[in-house]
């Protein structure tokens, strides 16, 4: 019996980091700042709109012009989001393989819809993507289960029968609270110093090139 294989998007299929970090940065500028390293903005990626505000700006939801400037930071990342973005390496082989051995694949984001389904179509995966769940197609983001319960149910799997790999603790926080199976990219923006052990996931992937074999383990067992 064949599984459901779903990826969180930023830091786990895609490295979204250099646009996110670009719209950060033309809001610096516009407050006479002096741009980033867009380096440096790698590690706030997979926390959207508030942890590239947070670097950007020092931006919190607490302050006053927060709503304001994610608008701004949301309009701009828009504009260019597929300036700078591309697949992580190896990232193309795992999802080749997933299709030719009879794997359902999808993605489940916190980046809202109008934003996360055009990059996926930039990027060549919606063809094959099974389904495309953003932060806004269910009540609850995660680290709510209901995104990745509302991909199983709608590509017809048992939660049981399905495996999450994501790049940020909310993301197995969510996997192992739908019933899935949870595995760690930690190549993604988690950073080098994160304790990923005692997020208790299945397993950790520390290069792309490693999902497949963990995803073949899993299914086998």
């Amino acid at each position: 019996m064949k599984k459901l294989v779903l990826f969180d998007f930023d830091g786990t299929l895609a490295d979204t980091a250099p646009d996110l970090g670009a719209a950060a940065n033309t809001l610096r500028v516009r407050r006479g700042l002096p741009e980033l390293p867009l380096d440096e903005y790698r590690h706030f990626a997979s926390h959207g709109a508030r942890g590239l505000l947070k670097k950007g700006l020092g931006l919190t939801p607490e302050d006053p012009e927060f709503a304001a400037a994610r608008e701004e930071f949301l309009a701009e990342y828009e504009q260019a989001m597929t300036t700078r973005s591309t697949l992580f390496p190896g990232i193309q082989q795992v999802l080749n393989a997933l299709q030719e051995n009879g794997y359902t694949w999808g993605i489940v984001t916190n980046k809202v819809e109008y934003l996360a389904i055009p990059l996926v179509v930039h990027l060549g995966l919606y063809t094959h993507c099974a389904i495309t769940v953003g932060g806004d197609t269910t009540p609850h983001s995660k680290p709510h289960p209901a995104p990745l319960l509302h991909a199983a149910e709608k590509t017809g799997f048992d939660p049981r029968d399905a495996i999450y790999i994501g790049d940020d603790q909310r993301d197995i926080i969510a996997g192992r609270a739908a019933g899935m199976a949870t595995v760690v990219a930690a190549y993604g923006y988690c950073g080098a110093d994160t304790a990923l052990q005692s997020w208790e996931a299945d397993a950790i992937a520390e290069q792309p090139e490693q999902l497949w074999g963990i995803i073949e383990d899993w299914a086998r067992g």
